[in-house]
């Protein structure tokens, strides 16, 4: 049984269709079709049931599967520690955040001590970057707390309160705080509900006896500020990203009785090797967040 072959087969049982599984594997689908073929006849089992254009993953097919998901686990993971015997001069570090303006300045300190590690960070609702570090797609996620799982350990970094973003010249861009409830009739442009940002909004409104309907739902925090900016709407956003847009037209004020806020932390798998290249991130963004906190 090759390796390639499981390959095949792994890729076939997410994919559910041979001919997006052959042109994700880069071969012919009559090539992957007699792979598979090969590895049932050294099963002795079929691992796919055919009906017309539908292909259906059998019970011994389905065990075959989450062996195979434990094996690459395994063998990504011996990869990784062997990349470590040659320690931090390179390396890649996936992560999973649910803003990310809340990364710039770690990303930015942590460059400048190993300009050779390569960071890709995706901007991803937390429930999208939970699912991520259990299909081992990320390695860290930088998101709101708590996140469930018995396989993640979080590591709590700060309170984050939520503000509202309001244009230059609006009636309340010199207040320095307001009442949620004061807000109920106002034309509100919110992140959709699978967010947490959002879910906290919804969750102060539910204790004050009202719901935002909001004019629109966007996906991005930058069209959210494009709406406030416009006259359309105002948004209610991180404090932390306010503070740091550099857009002398929007006011951020902060939002009281009751304030909405969340614990930010950073959240890994605990029943997996971490390289010494997200421990050393992991520290760097401790680091930052520490001094941003001394700064404020």
């Amino acid at each position: 049984m090759e390796l390639r072959h499981l390959e095949y087969f792994v890729t076939m049982c997410q994919e559910l269709h041979f001919t997006r599984a052959s042109e994700k594997l880069g071969i012919s689908q009559p090539t992957l079709s007699q792979q598979i073929r090969a590895l049932e006849q050294e099963t002795g089992t079929l691992l796919f049931n055919r009906v017309g254009k539908k292909v259906i993953v059998t019970e011994a097919g389905k065990i075959l599967y989450r062996h195979c998901l434990r094996m690459f686990d395994e063998l990504g993971q011996a990869q990784s520690a062997i990349r470590e015997l040659k320690g931090l001069g390179q390396g890649e570090i996936r992560i999973g955040c649910a803003g990310n303006h809340m990364l710039i300045s770690p990303i930015l300190s942590f460059h400048r001590m190993y300009p050779g590690i390569t960071i890709n960070a995706a901007e991803l609702s937390t429930e999208e970057t939970r699912q991520g570090l259990l299909d081992n797609r990320l390695d860290l996620g930088l998101v709101f707390l708590p996140v469930e799982g018995e396989q993640l350990e979080s590591i709590p970094l700060y309170t984050e309160r939520l503000c509202l973003a309001v244009p230059e010249g609006h009636e309340l861009a010199d207040a320095g705080e307001v009442a949620l409830g004061s807000l109920r009739l106002v034309p509100m442009a919110l992140l959709p509900s699978k967010f947490l940002v959002r879910q906290l909004i919804d969750r102060a409104t539910k204790t004050l006896g009202f719901h935002f309907q909001p004019v629109m739902e966007m996906t991005t925090l930058d069209s959210l500020l494009e709406l406030v900016l416009s006259g359309i709407a105002l948004t209610i956003l991180p404090e932390t990203y306010l503070s740091g847009i550099r857009q002398k037209r929007m006011r951020s004020v902060l939002i009281i009785d009751p304030t909405p806020q969340r614990v930010v932390g950073i959240v890994h798998r605990n029943d997996m090797f971490m390289s010494s290249a997200a421990r050393a991130f992991i520290e760097n963004l401790r680091q930052t967040m520490d001094e941003g906190e001394e700064r404020a």
